[in-house]
């Protein structure tokens, strides 16, 4: 395999350098953060793109089967099929923004944030399992409003409202176990006014997807 090599130099950088390489084939080395701004910069372009991840949460990976072992990840990049998958936007004041994986409004932010912020020597599943537990506990719910395209409606103090387009978020947590990514549809994961004993009993569910039977939590698609 031979091209030209790319480093990030600035927060948005591999974007815009993946956005100048239309109709070439796009080798991501990093996380889901790198594969994200990747995918800003080449959605509707004829680029494709094969991910070997290096990176502390590697959920889009795990979403796609993609091999954590370099050499074999190597190989999919070269041999592997290519498929289209679906993209979310995101908007907000001022700002907006596309999502491979998942995008998520709640304390899940906070997390990745926190998570983002620390060593990733104990690996990338034991930083987002405490960041996540570090944030839980001083976390306030906050009052949403959920509106789906067919008119479905959600209100009410929330912990986190995911709309997933991949079945991990994370480092590993499965938060949408039957998403798919190119089915033209999102599933929206709500997880409403849990407290902590919610956390203690149905924290480690989480990584099973089995969190979904919990009454504070409802799947819905859209």
């Amino acid at each position: 395999m031979r091209g030209e090599e790319v480093l990030s130099e600035f927060p948005g950088h591999l974007g815009q350098a993946a956005a100048e390489a239309q109709g070439s084939l796009l080798v991501v080395i990093g996380g889901d953060g790198t594969v994200s701004e990747i995918a800003n910069g080449v959605a509707g372009t004829d680029a494709e793109i094969a991910v070997l991840p290096c990176g502390t949460g590697q959920d889009f990976g795990r979403t796609h089967g993609i091999p954590s072992r370099f050499d074999d990840a190597v190989r999919v990049a070269l041999d592997g099929d290519t498929r289209t998958i679906d993209l979310g936007r995101v908007e907000c004041v001022g700002a907006s923004r596309l999502f491979a994986n998942v995008g998520s409004a709640g304390m899940s932010g906070a997390v990745a944030r926190r998570a983002n912020s620390m060593t990733k020597r104990f690996g990338g599943r034991a930083t987002f399992f405490y960041a996540l537990t570090r944030e839980f506990l001083a976390w306030q719910n906050t009052h949403v409003v959920v509106e789906l395209a067919d008119g479905v409606r959600r209100e009410g103090p929330m912990h986190d409202v995911i709309v997933a387009n991949g079945n991990w978020h994370g480092g590993g947590m499965k938060l949408a176990p039957d998403a798919r990514q190119d089915d033209g549809a999102f599933d929206v994961v709500t997880i409403g006014d849990v407290n902590k004993l919610d956390f203690l009993t149905t924290a480690p569910k989480l990584y099973s997807g089995r969190y979904l039977s919990h009454p504070k939590v409802e799947l819905l698609r859209s």
